[in-house]
């Protein structure tokens, strides 16, 4: 069950009750035949997991990580590449979906269609139970080639190759190493990805973004984009952001928190 609102968070800049904020977003929900959902670290953060820059604990708190997080980075000394994305795998595997990953899965029970693209690396979205996530920055649970010699990606499943101690392993086809499929600095979205998401902005009726700042691009560009065609935008985040001028409502506070809320009163809406 949701953590009920507290006077804080009920509490709003503009001075508008935070109940009467939810129902009005509840209200653009009910009426949406596509609903497109935009996540960002801020979701995935209350499941325990460091954002980016916060991994830096420990043995990894002298390196920085943009530093780490690209391929000159990996050429240069992929096993200390490859071991700090081991760290961060076993962040996430020590982690949990939270009730606001929960709650956006709940949502397709009863809106047509819920689409989730995600910044996020941690597969939490689909572990929640949501049928369609569009991974823009990869998946830390998967491994490629790091020349892709079977196509863009070569994926290559580690429990599939011997055992062996290389770090990284190498890839079964070319012998070059593998890499997390995840995006590096300096390179771009997946085109299918990134094509998929212009698209479904266009052509949804309403945009929710949660947890992201909206200023990283070309992520930060689909909330404008949904805006610029005319869709409603609603915005769930702890603090006022890139994305809040063009969002219709925005409600201020923990995604866990609020999103549990809403999808219970767009049920209340749905059968009514």
């Amino acid at each position: 069950m949701p953590e009920p609102l507290t006077e804080a968070d009920r509490s709003h800049p503009a001075g508008v009750d935070m109940d009467e904020l939810i129902a009005r977003a509840a209200s653009i929900l009910v009426r949406a035949r596509t609903l497109v959902v935009l996540t960002g670290a801020g979701v995935s953060k209350e499941s325990g997991i460091p954002t980016f820059r916060e991994a830096q604990t420990g043995l990894w708190a002298r390196y920085d990580p943009q530093e780490l997080a690209t391929r000159q980075a990996f050429r240069r000394d992929p096993e200390l590449v490859w071991r700090w994305y081991q760290f961060r795998r076993s962040l996430v595997a020590a982690a949990r979906p939270n009730p606001a990953h929960r709650a956006l899965a709940e949502l397709e029970r009863f809106l047509p269609r819920v689409i989730v693209l995600t910044q996020n690396i941690d597969g939490f979205h689909q572990a929640a139970g949501s049928s369609d996530v569009v991974e823009l920055h990869g998946s830390i649970g998967r491994s490629r080639c790091f020349a892709d010699c079977r196509g863009e990606p070569t994926l290559i499943d580690l429990a599939a190759l011997p055992g062996g101690d290389a770090v990284p392993p190498r890839c079964p086809y070319c012998h070059d190493y593998l890499r997390p499929d995840v995006v590096w600095f300096g390179e771009p979205l997946p085109q299918a990805a990134l094509q998929r998401a212009w698209l479904v902005s266009a052509q949804c009726d309403v945009m929710m973004v949660v947890g992201t700042s909206g200023v990283v691009y070309p992520a930060a560009a689909l909330p404008r984009i949904a805006r610029e065609a005319g869709n409603a935008v609603v915005e769930v985040n702890p603090e006022p952001g890139g994305i809040t001028p063009l969002a219709d409502v925005f409600l201020q506070g923990p995604a866990g928190t609020v999103l549990p809320i809403l999808v219970r009163m767009l049920g209340g809406l749905s059968e009514s």
